[in-house]
């Protein structure tokens, strides 16, 4: 019945989108105008976060039974979007083509498909960790052709597809995909018995970011354990009032601006169970500066010190997630069976630690970036990432944003890589709330 409802409702009132190159003289405004409904603003926020659009100011009202967004947005050089196949896709991703295609993407982001197996990992975080996942996903003739990994607060998530190295596609054997998930817990647990370690094995995809707040909100990585040993001047600045004779929470965040924070913001926001009634986004330079007036979806406003604390800690967890600690390496090369499990062995072998890592294949070619550091904490030592490109291959893995990588030597054949030889295995342009609360 809510179903009906629901696109009735949509009948009636179809969203209707606008696109606009001339208001606005640094970016693309993009209005949407739809019917309310829970979790409509991540919906939207997300299909321009996956397009890899920064957006630098927002304007979002939700008051009543209508929502509006406006959305200042640019490509990741700062410049207008013109593509015009990204611009259809925004106009039929949001606008009326949209409307009974996804049943209003309930479970936003979820996509169902045969061609792999998702897995999904959370445990406690120590050094090497990927590479004896990876490991073990080889030896078990698993070929990872995507995954996404995370590292907060002692805690590590993955995401990961993986298909068959005999037939390419899913691994459906139940027999087979119970083993995967024993043995892949027990590397998680490791010798840490006082966190739970998990993995959940399905066809299909989810939304990958959107899966790996779940998972570590769910995990409570926003628990701060003990003294906090973080720097102060790196934690976001984020507060919570409650605006009182209008019912509204107001959470204000300052913090470092980067690709996809309002998307964290407003994901956390969404599995806390709260609705952004109205805010504004806007990053001026380096810094980003955040204001939305909330309810619990339940219509309340925060109502404790505690709760506030929770919300604090949450969105504060968020931010952090995804900040890029470590040095950046990008690898490129032809995929095979294994690859991620021998690059990451050599990242071990040599004292690196992953933070963070992106794994996709694209058209038989890894495409793979990762954030290491030094296992004991200090930074790396250049040598030791000269010693693993030599390893490598220089033209396969390179250093971003290190001054001295054009100085480095030239590059030699990657021919023993490549084939396995070295291993045994193989215009809102200002906008503001009028604010008057305590």
């Amino acid at each position: 019945m809510d179903d009906e409802y629901e696109k009735l409702i949509r009948r009636m009132n179809p969203p209707r989108v606008v696109i606009d190159n001339e208001s606005c003289k640094n970016a693309t405004v993009i209005q949407v105008d739809s019917a309310n409904k829970q979790g409509i603003l991540l919906e939207v926020v997300q299909i321009l976060t996956d397009l890899n659009l920064m957006i630098t100011k927002a304007y979002i009202c939700s008051d009543g039974g209508w929502f509006m967004d406006v959305f200042n947005v640019t490509d990741n050089d700062g410049n207008k979007i013109t593509d015009g196949g990204i611009l259809d896709y925004i106009q039929k991703s949001l606008g009326p083509d949209s409307c009974f295609a996804s049943s209003m993407r309930r479970s936003v982001g979820v996509k169902l498909g045969t061609d792999h197996t998702s897995i999904e990992l959370i445990g406690s975080d120590r050094p090497g960790l990927l590479s004896e996942v990876s490991a073990v996903l080889t030896n078990l003739k698993c070929n990872v052709v995507n995954a996404e990994v995370w590292t907060h607060n002692t805690r590590a998530a993955a995401v990961m597809q993986v298909t068959d190295e005999e037939t390419g596609g899913a691994i459906i054997d139940p027999e087979r995909l119970t083993l995967v998930k024993r043995l892949l817990c027990n590397v998680l647990k490791g010798s840490n018995k006082t966190r739970e370690a998990k993995t959940v094995v399905s066809l299909g995809a989810t939304h990958t970011e959107r899966r790996l707040h779940q998972m570590m909100f769910d995990d409570r990585d926003y628990e701060r354990m003990g003294q906090d040993s973080s720097d102060e001047k790196d934690r976001p600045n984020v507060n919570v009032v409650n605006w009182q004779g209008r019912d509204y929470s107001v959470v204000t965040i300052l913090c470092k601006d980067r690709p996809k924070l309002l998307f964290d913001i407003v994901c956390t926001l969404t599995d806390m169970q709260y609705v952004v009634f109205h805010g504004n986004v806007e990053a001026e330079g380096a810094e980003a500066h955040q204001e939305y007036c909330i309810r619990h979806i339940d219509g309340s406003p925060v109502k404790s010190d505690a709760e506030r604390q929770r919300v604090i800690h949450c969105l504060e967890a968020a931010i952090q997630r995804r900040v890029s600690e470590g040095l950046k390496l990008e690898l490129c090369t032809s995929d095979r069976i294994g690859l991620l499990s021998d690059v990451t062995r050599i990242f071990r072998e040599n004292s690196l630690t992953v933070t963070r890592a992106e794994v996709t294949t694209r058209s038989g070619k890894a495409v793979n970036t990762f954030y290491v550091r030094e296992s004991s904490g200090y930074p790396v030592d250049p040598k030791i990432i000269d010693s693993i490109r030599q390893t490598i291959g220089q033209t396969i893995l390179r250093v971003k944003g290190c001054p001295d990588e054009s100085t480095q030597a030239p590059q030699e054949s990657p021919t023993r890589f490549l084939f396995g030889g070295l291993f045994k295995s193989r215009s809102f342009c200002n906008f503001g709330l009028v604010r008057s609360y305590s």
